[in-house]
């Protein structure tokens, strides 16, 4: 009976220990000289339980309509885990996407809402964006930095009413006037606690409504597989 009660007790101490852990999702994106390179880091426990995702290359495949994409996985706090891929993105996938939004709009009442509620517990450790846009012409190089920077700024201020941010972000706009060429580097820290998410998540079920929908993506197709094999 002790060891029973023991037992319980451990369980719910990792329950509350994950409800109330927070997690860290660093993004590091940079664009420049025809190289594009992508990096989103989960974090939690101090760095103790790491989830790093990389994406080096993003180009145009010659022989179809579509984007070609270079990913390499690590996880565990040395990174020595590893793991290698390559996928291809069509048109198709943008559709398929696009309608599996419409299926949770549909079934699920007030999506909106809970997700705002989710972003509101989302907290910005760290916002920076620099970048730097030349088009040959000085006169309209200038245009275009204000309209960047005027897209920045709207961005903030669109973040900073949806989030809790923390930090002052910053911003940098570089002009080149003599050269074609645009860069961009964007650094960001979000953190948040697992326990807000799993409440969204049940939320997301409470408010269910209708049946299954047909979801195209691969995530979410393997749901409804699950239902019409059910049936």
């Amino acid at each position: 009976m002790k060891w029973l009660l023991l037992l319980l007790l451990v369980i719910l101490l990792f329950i509350i220990l994950v409800i109330f852990t927070k997690v860290k999702i660093h993004i590091d994106f940079f664009h420049g000289n025809q190289n594009d390179n992508l990096t989103v880091t989960l974090k939690a426990w101090g760095g103790i339980i790491k989830y790093k995702k990389e994406i080096p290359m993003i180009k145009i495949d010659e022989d179809s309509p579509s984007i070609v994409i270079k990913e390499k996985t690590k996880t565990g706090p040395d990174e020595k885990t590893q793991q290698q891929g390559e996928k291809q993105f069509e048109k198709e996938d943008l559709a398929n996407t696009l309608n599996d939004t419409k299926q949770l709009i549909d079934h699920v009442v007030g999506l909106h809402t809970h997700i705002r509620k989710l972003l509101s517990k989302v907290i910005v450790r760290k916002f920076e964006w620099h970048t730097g846009v030349g088009i040959g012409d000085a006169a309209a190089t200038g245009v275009i930095c204000g309209g960047v920077w005027a897209a920045k700024g709207s961005l903030v201020g669109l973040i900073s009413n949806l989030m809790k941010l923390r930090v002052k972000p910053v911003l940098t706009v570089t002009p080149f006037f003599q050269q074609f060429t645009t860069k961009i580097q964007l650094k960001c820290i979000f953190q948040i606690r697992v326990g807000h998410a799993i409440w969204t998540g049940m939320k997301l079920i409470k408010y269910w409504k209708g049946g299954m929908p047909n979801f195209k993506t691969k995530p979410l197709s393997v749901l409804s597989n699950d239902k019409s094999n059910s049936v």
